[in-house]
């Protein structure tokens, strides 16, 4: 490997996936700091999982699935309410449209399709994309949120003319204790990181409450902006970045950790990609 990252301190906030990510950047030379920025937290579902069973029975039903931990978690849901092998069943008989390939996975791990599927880099924009080669008119469709809650998707249906019954399974919260966010900003303003890579929106916003509930929000966006490397996943935390103050100063052409990690790379320690 001709560059690394030769020991740069970079901070994660992945919660779900650390362990790759961390060990990404060690396989690159780097040392992880590991500070997840959210939790995912349960959500009493049953009655809008339930209604979203009977709605799939119908011929032409849609199925619109934004995150694999919220099909996960409606399956697990529907296995309390004694629906799993229905849902499972409609589910085959659906037609299916996937955001990522996380949803696909936990499909294809229950023997299942997705019949649409976004194109990379998978956020909201290609989503709609995909729906819009769908006929709704007139039809029922199931919305399965991912933690965020948006109403982007599931409005457009509803403005498409689709019957729609939205399930969110999860949210994402801040985590329960504090401490660690609040100890990452302050080394973020010290000057003790060197890149931070965030792999989701909800990252970047958590990060930057955590600043304002210190009062550091403008030291925090400068420090950002001016003395440590931002990498984003993809176009959509880019966004949010740079709405807050802290445009990045990397983004991959493939929004994935791996191609993340190698933009980082290069851009801190070799030829900007």
């Amino acid at each position: 490997m001709t560059e690394s990252l030769r020991g740069a301190r970079v901070a994660l906030l992945e919660a779900r996936r650390e362990s790759e990510l961390a060990s990404l950047v060690r396989r690159h030379g780097g040392v992880p700091v590991c500070v997840p920025a959210l939790r995912e937290v349960e959500r009493e579902c049953a009655e809008s999982a339930s209604r979203a069973i009977d709605a799939i029975a119908t011929d032409g039903a849609i199925v619109a699935l934004a995150t694999g931990v919220g099909l996960d978690r409606w399956l697990a849901v529907a296995a309390t309410l004694g629906r799993r092998d229905e849902l499972h069943a409609r589910l085959a008989h659906a037609t299916v449209v996937c955001r990522g390939p996380k949803p696909v996975a936990v499909l294809k791990r229950e023997g299942l399709v997705a019949h649409v599927r976004a194109a990379p880099p998978h956020t909201t924009k290609e989503f709609l994309l995909a729906l819009e080669g769908v006929d709704v008119r007139d039809r029922d469709a199931v919305f399965v949120h991912d933690g965020g809650g948006a109403r982007t998707v599931p409005d457009a249906l509803v403005s498409r003319g689709a019957r729609l019954v939205e399930v969110q399974p999860y949210e994402w919260a801040l985590p329960a204790d504090l401490a660690p966010l609040q100890g990452l900003v302050r080394d973020i303003i010290a000057g003790q990181m060197d890149a931070v890579a965030f792999t989701t929106q909800i990252q970047a916003k958590h990060l930057f409450d955590i600043a304002d509930s210190l009062g550091s929000r403008p030291a925090l966006a400068a420090a950002l902006r001016d003395r440590v490397t931002v990498a984003a996943i993809g176009p959509t935390t880019a966004h949010v970045l740079t709405a807050l103050g802290a445009p990045p100063h990397v983004v991959p052409a493939q929004s994935s950790m791996g191609a993340m990690i190698l933009a980082l790379v290069s851009r801190t320690f070799g030829t900007p990609p």
